[in-house]
């Protein structure tokens, strides 16, 4: 499972010309899920993100974390972070997890930060969406469950 982590001072998303998440201040997540992702790995990235000390404090460090801030989130499905780009110039998803699998972690997900924060927004899983946010920063970060689970042995 792979998370892009944008700090945010603002971010929406749209379907069919219509809002159907956003967030103020806090992080706007794009999350990829792969064949084999588990709870586990949603469990992991739900944990590290909730407490990643990105924002900053009074003195002007990143010092705190999106619970400290009473921050919120914009969650949005994104298969195309699992792109195997290794040969030719098309990229392929064959190590996405499949649809129904994919959208149920990244349910999950979504309920795993809902517990931590006051508001999250997300996207429509599977459908075109777009994206529109004011990056604060920028602050971004890539994440990997694999990485964290590597850390945990």
């Amino acid at each position: 499972m792979k998370a892009v982590l944008q700090r945010v001072k603002n971010a929406s998303v749209k379907v069919d010309g219509e809002t159907v998440g956003a967030c103020g201040e806090g992080l706007m997540i794009l999350l990829g899920v792969a064949k084999g992702d588990c709870e586990e790995d949603a469990q992991l990235l739900a944990t590290k993100i909730c407490n990643l000390r990105i924002f900053t404090d009074e003195n002007d460090k990143m010092n705190l974390s999106i619970k400290n801030i009473d921050g919120e989130a914009l969650i949005i499905s994104q298969f195309t972070l699992m792109a195997n780009y290794k040969h030719g110039n098309r990229p392929d998803y064959l190590e996405s997890a499949p649809p129904d699998e994919a959208n149920r972690l990244y349910e999950y997900f979504v309920s795993l930060i809902s517990a931590e924060l006051k508001h999250v927004g997300k996207g429509v899983f599977g459908a075109h969406m777009e994206v529109g946010l004011i990056n604060d920063g920028p602050v971004t970060i890539v994440m990997d469950s694999e990485v964290l689970k590597k850390k945990k042995q």
